[in-house]
């Protein structure tokens, strides 16, 4: 199910599933944001209220969400930022009132367990991209409303480019090279895990899995990855798109084992496609992803091309 495109003039819903807002300026960054690309922002009540680590009790969550995902009368919902809290929640969710009313949802890291409820029990695509409170920069801007606004054709996902022209990142990486074909299902990798062996994760089987984290060691990685492993996840993919893995702590020095040779210890047996570096996850430069939309990954020439739009233009 692909959702109506957003327009100049959609309503868009502000809602904080997950973490508490950071700094006293969010909410008016993120209002501000929507209607810088056109949107009109819709502040939910409980979008700044904060309960240790997470941005309210459960039940205050439940509902800003709950309303705002199958509220008729909204086009798209924008989550304000990451964090945790979105696993607590997300077996109270309406995805029955999500499916009668779909709609754009957007957001990354730990709402990336949301993304990937709503289309394990919907078949709706949702977008791993940046969250409200961020202060986009013109290539993430760009690559947001590319997807989540054309309806005529695939969203071109091209590499950041520096100043002097040059890719921003060593380059994409080629782990196994080949092409593979497949709906993109993926995002944080510590939140796909953590949806190992509950009706809240999509079948991998033939799809192009992307994965991205921040701040986790390699032997957590390679960790997790033994996980979605053992769970028979990674037995029938059609392709890998690694995305940044960023604020890693440095491997010592002379160690053999690096993010390349763990990746390559993962797939090489399987033989499926596989790229690293992509612009997916914690930086200022990301792309916006659609969960479920058909994509072609070419791991030999780093690239990665969505086959057609996330959105439609009218249901």
């Amino acid at each position: 199910i692909r959702p109506e495109r957003l327009k100049p003039g959609s309503r868009i819903g502000l809602v904080s599933p997950s973490g508490p807002l950071i700094q006293s300026d969010d909410l008016v960054r993120s209002q501000q944001l929507c209607c810088s690309l056109g949107f009109e922002p819709v502040l939910f009540p409980n979008a700044g209220a904060s309960h240790g680590y997470l941005a309210g009790q459960d039940t205050l969550r439940t509902q800003d969400l709950t309303q705002a995902l199958s509220a008729p009368d909204l086009d798209g919902v924008w989550c304000l930022r990451g964090g945790f809290g979105c696993t607590r929640i997300v077996d109270t969710l309406d995805y029955a009132a999500l499916e009668a009313h779909p709609k754009v949802v957007i957001g990354y890291s730990d709402i990336t367990a949301l993304l990937l409820a709503i289309y394990a029990q919907t078949g709706l695509v949702g977008f791993h991209g940046p969250v409200a409170r961020q202060n986009l920069t013109p290539f993430s801007k760009e690559h947001l409303v590319q997807v989540v606004t054309s309806a005529d054709r695939p969203a071109d996902l091209s590499l950041p480019p520096t100043a002097d022209g040059t890719l921003q990142y060593p380059g994409v990486r080629t782990v196994l090279g080949g092409v593979a074909v497949g709906r993109l299902i993926g995002g944080n990798l510590s939140l796909l895990r953590t949806l190992v062996g509950t009706p809240y994760l999509p079948s991998l089987a033939g799809e192009i899995l992307f994965l991205e984290d921040v701040g986790e060691e390699l032997y957590a990685v390679d960790r997790m990855l033994s996980q979605l492993r053992l769970a028979g996840h990674l037995d029938a993919l059609a392709g890998v798109a690694i995305g940044q893995f960023s604020k890693m702590p440095p491997a010592p020095e002379n160690d053999p084992l690096d993010l390349y040779q763990v990746l390559y210890d993962y797939f090489a047996g399987s033989g499926v496609p596989v790229a690293s570096g992509f612009p997916i996850g914690h930086q200022e430069d990301q792309w916006t992803v659609p969960i479920g939309c058909r994509a072609r990954l070419d791991a030999s020439n780093g690239s990665l091309t969505l086959l057609e739009p996330a959105v439609l233009d009218a249901l």
